[in-house]
């Protein structure tokens, strides 16, 4: 199975009535080096400045960004190249991650590469750790920047991790 971890920056709350801005994913495997980078024009011109800010980049920026269709489209042709199988999607919050790109991937193409599921980071380390209250972002090595890509990796890197000094029993 390949395991993508994925990251997303948005400009609201929730799909549709505002944007995907940004999503930065990677393959997870020992070298942590394929990588994806997409910026999206917004699809509404619903905004919460707060939470745009967060990304780092101005309205006027974003509308200069790439049409959604075409990223979705290459993201999943990445999908493809990369992937011998189904993906499998894991994130770090994957309750907020996931329903941008299962929204973003049924809305502009038509289906999602990953299929109907994903996996949250957090929620297993708390299960590896038996404690509900234990965080896994001190596993990190990368600094957590709000650019997807450095997000993805880092918690990349906490996943591998878990496998490495945790025992956990994860095949890629």
């Amino acid at each position: 199975m390949a395991y993508i971890m994925v990251d997303v920056e948005s400009d609201g709350p929730i799909p549709g009535d505002y944007s995907m801005i940004s999503f930065g994913a990677v393959l997870v495997d020992e070298a942590l080096n394929t990588t994806f980078y997409g910026q999206l024009k917004p699809i509404s011109d619903n905004y919460v400045p707060e939470a745009l800010a967060v990304s780092g980049h101005t309205r006027e920026e974003t509308l200069q960004f790439d049409d959604p269709r075409k990223v979705m489209s290459a993201f999943a042709a990445w999908l493809g190249r990369n992937c011998k199988d189904r993906p499998v999607f894991i994130s770090d919050n994957n309750g907020f991650d996931w329903m941008f790109i299962c929204w973003y991937f049924h809305h502009f193409t038509g289906s999602n590469p990953f299929g109907h599921s994903s996996q949250n980071l957090g929620s297993l380390y708390k299960g590896m750790v038996k404690d509900t209250f234990k965080n896994f972002k001190h596993l990190r090595r990368t600094k957590h920047t709000h650019h997807p890509v450095d997000d993805a990796i880092g918690n990349a890197e906490a996943l591998l991790t878990l496998k490495k000094e945790y025992g956990l029993k994860i095949k890629w």
